[in-house]
Order: structure tokens, then C-alpha cells, then sequence
């Protein structure tokens, strides 16, 4: 099941990162200040020849009124897609708005495709997340905000479903080499109990328009299934989803593909036809699927419920969670817990 996995490069780090400061308010979506923030201190730190790709893909966040700033909020419909030149997600695992001294702020960094380097990790983005933690760059560093005033306390690479640390302890391993096929090793992606799974719970904002705009390029028919109810996507759009997203980390995000899904194998093709033919019947039974924010990327947000999730289609959706769907996933979209 799932040949392609082994044409996915992926590194997958959890970061952990320490207030130092008495109090630190945080923006409703910190990935955007994140991707700002270190993208900014990436570019100055690069050679003149790569700053200028770091510095256009970063000016729409740059030209915004910033969160830091007066704390004004972003202007709907002006988040891009991406904001950086490489192929990267920024996740921040839900907390609060508010942390004091010594608590903990987790997130993930997500590096794809030839972008997916561990070297690239040690040598570009850890140093500028260390300058990010002690920066006095008044365009950062204000009072009450989280730029210059915390630890990078830990850093782990996945391999499967354990984390392995690369920074332990403010410590780093100079030793540990992640690679981008670890993440699928010995990965469980298959429900291990008879658990009965009713429950998606999106934790961050999903937009699958795109993917909605190019149902007539897939192999399998999606065009006369049902796909929404009351705003919420239904598991057969989860599926087209996830296929337009691992066709776009395969082919790139250039061009869309005439064929997406032409990468699965007979075998795969088969399992994933069945599966598609069962969930196309299993009705949403209640939502609480509501318009995010006008400070997030993403259009939708919320919980919904299903009369069951099949367990065959469990697979498919803890894959298309760790990928995430959708649009604007630099940002952390499009990825869900289910339950």
C-alpha cells in the first residue's frame, strides 16, 4: 500500500522553543510571524545571489501592517500562498494566546522534495532561529512579544512515529544526520485498535478550492460525488485532496498535472478505488465548520462528525494530515486530528 511513499522527500522536526521573558502575547496565527520573522533573518544572512528570491516571496507579509506592530491584524485576502523559496510548513500545534516565563511553544517544521536537507536545516534556518531568540532588532524585539525572548530548548527529527532529538537541552547533535525517507519508516498509519472514529477535528484552516477547480484532471471521476455539505468536505473530498497534494509534491507546484494520480501502482489504484466507492456513501451526520478568521490563511475552520469513519480509509487520511491539503500549507494549513 502506498508505493509512492518512497518518491516523497520529507523531513519532518519538532521544534520546542521557551519563553524567557515574563509575558509573551502572541498573534492569532504565529505561523505568519514565524514564516516573517525567521524568513527575514534568513535573507539577511544569505549572499546577495539568493536574497533577492527570500525577500520578493516575503513582501506581502513585509508591506501588511505586522502583528508586532500597534496590534493591528492582517488585511483579509492579503496572506500568499507561500513566503518562502523553499518547499516548507510551518505548524504550530494549538496553545494560547498568552504564555509567561519558562512555558513551552511547540511546532513543526516540515521540509519536502529537494528542499527536504538536513543541511539546510543546520546551516540556514537553526542559526536564524537563534538570532530570532536573542534578536534586539527593534522591528522584532518589542515588549510583551516572543522575538529575542526565548530558548530553543529542543529539536527532534521524526522516523515514523517517533521523534528522534537533534537538539536536546539547548544541546545540538552534530552527529545526528536526518535523512528524507525516515519519515516513513515503520510509520503506523493503520488504526491498531477496533476503535469506532466518528470525529475530524480541523487543527488549522483548510481551503480546497483549487483542488475543486481541477476535479476534471484526475484519473478517478470526483465531478458527480458528493464533495460538500453545509461547508464542510465530505471523506470523498479528502481523498481527491489528498491525491492533488502528493501530485503536487511529486510534480511541483508550477504546473498541475493532466493525470493526478497517475503515480499510484495497479495495486494501490485498485485499493483506493474501493475505499473511494465506500466513503462516497457515508453521509457528514453534524458540522461546526465555520469561516476562519480574517488574521488566518485558509478559508474554513471547525469540527465535524460522521455516522463512522471506515477504518480503510484511516490510512489515507493520517497521510493526508501529515502532508496537509489545500492551499497556503507553507502556513500550516490544512491538517486535522481525527478522533
Amino acid at each position: 500500500m502506498f508505493s509512492f511513499l518512497n518518491r516523497i522527500n520529507l523531513i519532518r522536526y519538532l521544534v520546542v522553543w521557551r519563553v524567557n521573558s515574563s509575558l509573551a502575547f502572541f498573534p492569532r496565527y504565529l505561523s505568519i510571524d514565524i514564516s516573517r520573522v525567521i524568513g527575514s533573518i534568513i535573507a539577511q544572512r544569505l549572499p546577495s545571489s539568493e536574497k533577492t528570491a527570500w525577500k520578493k516571496l516575503l513582501a506581502p507579509l513585509m508591506n501588511e501592517t505586522s502583528t508586532n506592530s500597534q496590534n493591528k491584524k492582517e488585511k483579509p485576502g492579503t496572506i500568499p500562498d507561500f513566503a518562502w523559496p523553499i518547499n516548507a510548513v510551518l505548524f504550530i500545534y494549538p496553545g494560547k494566546r498568552t504564555y509567561g516565563r519558562d512555558e513551552l511553544i511547540f511546532w513543526e517544521l516540515k521540509l519536502f522534495g529537494e528542499h527536504a536537507d538536513h543541511g539546510l536545516f543546520l546551516e540556514v534556518i537553526l542559526p536564524a532561529m537563534e538570532e530570532a531568540s536573542y534578536t534586539s532588532d527593534p522591528q522584532w524585539n518589542q515588549r510583551n512579544r516572543l522575538w529575542g525572548h526565548f530558548d530553543i530548548v529542543n529539536a527532534y527529527a521524526a522516523r515514523g512515529n517517533h521523534w528522534e532529538p537533534v537538539v536536546k537541552d539547548g544541546r545540538l547533535d552534530l552527529r545526528y544526520r536526518a535523512n528524507p525517507f525516515q519519515w516513513q519508516e515503520k510509520l503506523r498509519i493503520k488504526p491498531k485498535s477496533l476503535y469506532r472514529f466518528t470525529r475530524l477535528n480541523w487543527m488549522s484552516p483548510f481551503d480546497l478550492s483549487e483542488v475543486m477547480l481541477n476535479l476534471n484532471k484526475f484519473k478517478f471521476s470526483f465531478e458527480n460525488r458528493t464533495l460538500f455539505y453545509n461547508n464542510a468536505p465530505t471523506l470523498t473530498l479528502l481523498l481527491a485532496s489528498l491525491l492533488y497534494r502528493v501530485n503536487e509534491l511529486l510534480r511541483g507546484h508550477s504546473k498541475v498535472h493532466e493525470s493526478i494520480g497517475d503515480f499510484f501502482d495497479d495495486e494501490d489504484r485498485k485499493s483506493f478505488h474501493q475505499v473511494l466507492e465506500k466513503v462516497n456513501k457515508i453521509p457528514i451526520k453534524t458540522n461546526n465548520i465555520r469561516p476562519a478568521p480574517s488574521a488566518m490563511p485558509g478559508k474554513w475552520i471547525g469540527v465535524q462528525r460522521f455516522q463512522a469513519i471506515p477504518r480503510s480509509i484511516i490510512p489515507y487520511l493520517e497521510l493526508a494530515s501529515i502532508l496537509h491539503i489545500g492551499k497556503q500549507t507553507h502556513f500550516g494549513c490544512g491538517t486535522f486530528v481525527i478522533a
